[in-house]
C-alpha cells in the first residue's frame, strides 16, 4: 500500500463520514460501484485521477483536497525553496495550503503599478474572506462598491464572494493574502434555505 493510498483512503473516509453519507450513497453520487470505493477507503484501492475528480464532486470540493495531508502539526518553506508563478505585471508565491474546518491557502501577492487582479473565480464559495496585510507599497483593495486604500504595515479583511480586486497605487507593492473558505456549505444571497 502506497502513502498516497493511504492519505487519499483517510481523506475520502473523513470527508463522507463528515457529510454523514453512507458508503452505498456515496458511491452512488459519484457513480462508482460500492466495492470500487471501499477498497479506495481501505487504502488497497488504486485510484484514476477520473475516479479522485468523480470523489471529489461527490464530496461537493476540490479533487486535490483528497490528496492533501490535512492537520500536520510543523510546516516550514524556507525563502531559497520559493516558487513564483507570473503573469502580466505581477508574481505570486504560494506559501500554504492547509485543509481541516475550513481551507486556508496563503500567498505573497506582488504588483507592479496599474497591474489589477480581481474575483471572485469558481473556487471562492459564499462565507469566503480574504485577509491582507501589505509589506510593501499601497494598494487598493476590497468589494468594488466599497475599496479601500492600503499602505505598508495596514490590514484589511473583506469577502472573497462578492466582485472584488486588488490595484497596485504604488511603483510596486507587495501584500500577504490569507484567503479561507469555509470547509461547508454556506447560504449565498441566492441560494434558498
Amino acid at each position: 500500500m502506497s502513502d498516497t493510498n493511504q492519505l487519499v483512503a483517510r481523506n475520502v473516509r473523513r470527508y463522507r463520514q463528515e457529510r454523514g453519507l453512507s458508503l452505498a450513497e456515496l458511491a452512488r453520487r459519484a457513480g462508482l460501484s460500492k466495492q470500487t470505493l471501499s477498497k479506495v477507503e481501505q487504502g488497497v484501492g488504486n485510484p484514476t485521477v477520473e475516479t479522485l475528480a468523480l470523489l471529489g464532486a461527490a464530496l461537493d470540493m476540490p479533487a486535490r483536497r483528497l490528496l492533501t495531508e490535512w492537520g500536520t502539526p510543523v510546516f516550514v518553506q524556507r525563502s531559497h525553496e520559493d516558487v513564483w508563478t507570473s503573469a502580466e505585471g505581477r508574481s505570486e508565491r504560494i506559501l500554504d495550503e492547509v485543509y481541516g474546518s475550513g481551507y486556508v491557502r496563503n500567498h505573497i501577492l506582488r504588483l507592479e503599478r496599474g497591474a489589477r487582479v480581481s474575483g471572485p473565480d469558481a473556487t471562492e464559495p459564499p462565507g469566503t474572506l480574504h485577509h491582507v496585510y501589505v509589506i510593501s507599497g499601497r494598494l487598493e483593495a476590497g468589494p468594488v462598491t466599497d475599496p479601500v486604500t492600503i499602505d505598508e504595515g495596514d490590514f484589511v479583511r473583506f469577502p472573497g464572494d462578492v466582485p472584488y480586486g486588488y490595484t497596485c497605487l504604488s511603483d510596486r507593492a507587495t501584500a500577504h493574502v490569507v484567503t479561507t473558505l469555509p470547509q461547508l456549505r454556506q447560504f449565498g444571497p441566492n441560494m434558498s434555505r
